[in-house]
């Protein structure tokens, strides 16, 4: 009854599998080998972008930091949203790659085309001595567990665009929203307007790997640069591709996120027939809800894991409802979760 991360969850078998076969031998190190050959057609194929440019880092900081460096200069802010992961839980490092500072777009979980426009129109208005007009990044799916849909994000890429500013989504969960939506990765980025993606594989069945896809080809040599220079280029660097390659095989992509979209559903049904109060509607693999106390302390007894959000189980006062985070990977056996919604 595991629900604290899809970062918790384990390595997919078939990951394990090619991790193995990717162990024999000889490769050529930083990149250059035969595997990311392959990755790179893999991700311009799935993407429908021949031309775009596509990188692999380990972490999903690293990739989210380095891809708004490349897109920003040091004078400049990023639009982000106020619970946006590079805001809440990546320690600053966007601002320290980039030397630019975060803009927060005022608003909920999602940021709305007429906010952004408000806070773009707040800025380049101190001349020399104020933050210019930077990136715009979009988190998909958001830390809430909203999905943008394609008419929200092309409204969004619209705004960026009429001020003629790149747009950057934190894919983390990128797959996770693309089955939400039943739609093309295309679709979901260059075709409404976003120029580069962190491609997200960590929280969906990798061990740990990002790809950073770049549609305006011009940007790839700063961002290989950055990435040297930041230390996120790996020696050894098959590991990272045969994860990728194993993940886009077979759509294990797909298969996995769809499990994991199935896997919360069956909880959020649960929870909703149990009397949960949701505190956004879950549209993918997360959902925020809250219960009493007491219920809180019943399942946590009985070896449940999962995050209070903003509160904790000290207190007296038993029917006090509490705020909770449950996330689902592929990994959740239906059973189990049975198990947790039969206690609750």
């Amino acid at each position: 009854m595991h629900f604290a991360s899809d970062n918790s969850g384990p390595v997919h078998p078939e990951v394990l599998t090619a991790l193995a076969e990717a162990n024999q031998g000889y490769q050529m190190a930083y990149g250059a080998d035969t595997l990311m050959n392959e990755v790179r057609d893999q991700v311009r194929g799935i993407f429908e972008a021949p031309g775009a440019a596509v990188y692999l880092v380990a972490t999903g900081t690293a990739a989210n930091s380095l891809a708004l460096a490349t897109l920003s200069q040091p004078w400049e802010t990023v639009f982000c949203s106020p619970v946006a992961h590079i805001h809440e839980d990546e320690c600053n490092a966007p601002e320290f790659y980039s030397g630019a500072k975060l803009t927060l777009v005022p608003g909920g979980d999602k940021m709305s085309p007429e906010a952004l426009r408000l806070s773009i129109e707040g800025e380049e208005t101190r001349g020399v001595h104020g933050p210019q007009r930077g990136p715009v990044s979009i988190t998909q799916v958001t830390e809430r567990g909203s999905v943008y849909t394609l008419c929200e994000l092309q409204a969004l890429c619209r705004v960026a665009k009429d001020y003629d500013l790149p747009v950057h989504m934190d894919g983390a969960r990128f797959t996770n929203a693309l089955v939400a939506l039943n739609c093309s990765p295309a679709e979901m980025t260059w075709k409404a307007g976003v120029d580069a993606v962190s491609f997200g594989g960590t929280k969906n069945g990798l061990m740990g790997v990002e790809a950073v896809v770049f549609f305006d080809e011009s940007k790839a040599w700063e961002f290989e640069l950055r990435r040297k220079r930041g230390a996120h280029l790996f020696s050894k660097h098959r590991f990272l591709s045969a994860q990728m390659a194993a993940y886009l095989k077979d759509d294990l992509w797909l298969r996995s996120a769809r499990q994991a979209n199935a896997n919360c559903a069956q909880l959020a049904n649960g929870l909703r027939a149990a009397g949960a109060t949701f505190l956004h509607e879950p549209q993918a693999n997360m959902i925020f809800a809250s219960f009493p106390r007491s219920l809180h302390r019943k399942l946590h007894d009985a070896g449940a894991v999962y995050h209070l959000w903003g509160d904790t189980l000290e207190g007296t006062d038993e029917d006090e409802m509490l705020a909770c985070r449950f996330v689902c990977d592929w990994s959740n056996p239906p059973e189990q979760i049975e198990q947790f919604l039969s206690l609750l």
